[in-house]
C-alpha cells in the first residue's frame, strides 16, 4: 500500500533530506512539497542533489494555498509557524508530523519557560507524540500526530537513557552535556554568524547555558538537573553529544556493556561503538553523514564513578528528517527501516 506524503516547507535543509529519503521510499509518492520563494520551480532549484532522479523533474514547489489532502503531512516550518496554523494543516491529512520544535513539550508551562512566549495553540502539546521511536516505538505506531525531535535533543537522550534504564545515575548530582555541532543546525538561511569568512575554522560557544533542547532531555529522562552547552565546530552535517553523570554506587565497564545492550542490542539504527584500539574507538558524526543510524558509546572512571556516555548522529538525519521517516514507517504499519538502510560515506 502506497501513501501519499506532502512536505510543507520543502526547500529548506530538512525540507531536502525529506525529499530525497521519500522519493526512493518504496511505499510513498510524494505529492507536494511547499516553498512561498520558490513556488513554481523545480524541487532541484533548492536541491540540486535530486538532479536526474525522475520523480524530482516532475515537481515543482507550490505554495501552501495549493495544498491538497493527501495521507500524510510533514511539517518542515520555521519554528512556530506550525503551531499558529496546526487547525488548518490538519484538514488535509489524518496524521501529522511536524518536524519543528512546536509539539515537544508537554507542558504549556514548560513550554513558555523554555521559548519566552505563549504557546499558541496549547490544547493540542497533549494529542501529540514525542517522535523518537526509541522511546516511544508502541505510541507511535498508534499516533496521529507526531512531533519532531531537536537534533541537539536526540543526541543527548540516546547517550544517557541506558544509564537512565538502568538506574545508574546519580540523580542529586548534576548531568552534564556539551554538544559540538556542525553549521547545518542553522538552516538554510543565512546569518552573519554562518557567512563562511566568520563560520570557517571557528569553534564558537554559541549556547553554553539556556539551550531549548534541555527541556527535551528533562522531560524524556525525568531528570531534572540536565545542563547543555552547545558548540559549533568546523562540520557541516553531525551533532556528537558527551554527557558527563556520576554514578549512584560503584560501577564497572561490564555494567555501561550491559545497560547499553539491554537498550540497544535490537534497535535497527542504534549501534554501540566502544572499541578497544584503531581510529575509530567511539562514535564519531563524520561517517554518519547521511544516515539514519547513532552511534553510542561510552566510558567510565572506575575510581571516581563518573561516566561518560557519548552519542553521534547526522543531526539533519536522525536529528530531524530521519526520524521523521522512521516514524512514517511505524505510523502506516511498514518495515521502520524503509528507505532508511543507507550506512553514510567513510571516507568524507
Amino acid at each position: 500500500m502506497s501513501v501519499r506524503v506532502s512536505i510543507v516547507g520543502g526547500s529548506g535543509y530538512v525540507g531536502g533530506e525529506l525529499l530525497r529519503l521519500l522519493l526512493f521510499h518504496p511505499q510513498v509518492t510524494v505529492a507536494q512539497a511547499t516553498s512561498e520563494r520558490l513556488a513554481g520551480k523545480p524541487v532541484t532549484t533548492a536541491h540540486p542533489n535530486l538532479r536526474g532522479v525522475p520523480a524530482a523533474r516532475e515537481l515543482q514547489f507550490t505554495s501552501q494555498e495549493r495544498l491538497a489532502p493527501c495521507d500524510v503531512l510533514i511539517l518542515a516550518l520555521p519554528h512556530g509557524d506550525a503551531a499558529r496554523a496546526i487547525e488548518r494543516f490538519a484538514q488535509y491529512a489524518p496524521k501529522i508530523i511536524d518536524c519543528s520544535a512546536d509539539f515537544r513539550l508537554r507542558d504549556p508551562a514548560v513550554y513558555t519557560r523554555w521559548y519566552g512566549e505563549n504557546h499558541p495553540a496549547p490544547h493540542w502539546l497533549e494529542r501529540f507524540v514525542y517522535g523518537l521511536p526509541e522511546l516511544h516505538r508502541d505510541a507511535i505506531r498508534t499516533a496521529d500526530y507526531v512531533s519532531g525531535v531537536g537534533c541537539n535533543a536526540t543526541a543527548a537522550n540516546l547517550a544517557l537513557l541506558p544509564l537512565v534504564r538502568a538506574g545508574l545515575i546519580d540523580q542529586s548530582r548534576d548531568v552534564i552535556v556539551e554538544v559540538k555541532v556542525g553549521s547545518s543546525e542553522g538552516g538554510a538561511q543565512p546569518s552573519e554568524s554562518s557567512h563562511h569568512p566568520e563560520r570557517s575554522g571557528a569553534v564558537r560557544s554559541f549556547a553554553p547555558v539556556g539551550h531549548r533542547h534541555t527541556a527535551e532531555v528533562m522531560q524524556e529522562l525525568g531528570l531534572e538537573r540536565v545542563h547543555m552547552s552547545i558548540t559549533s565546530v568546523e562540520l557541516v552535517r553531525g551533532a556528537l553529544a558527551t554527557a558527563h553523570t556520576f554514578a549512584n554506587a560503584p560501577v564497572h565497564e561490564k555494567d555501561l556493556w550491559r545497560a547499553f545492550r539491554a537498550v540497544y542490542g535490537s534497535e535497527p539504527f542504534v549501534r554501540i561503538v566502544r572499541e578497544k584500539q584503531g581510529t575509530y574507538r567511539l562514535p564519531e558524526p563524520k561517517i554518519l553523514a547521511g544516515s539514519n543510524y547513532a552511534d553510542v558509546g561510552f566510558a567510565v572512571d572506575e575510581a571516581t564513578g563518573r561516566i561518560v556516555t557519548i552519542c553521534a548522529i547526522d543531526n539533519l538525519m536522525k536529528g530531524a528528517a530521519g526520524s521523521a521517516v522512521q516514524c512514517l514507517n511505524l505510523m502506516c504499519g511498514f518495515d521502520e527501516r524503509l528507505g532508511l538502510e543507507f550506512p553514510g560515506l567513510h571516507p568524507i
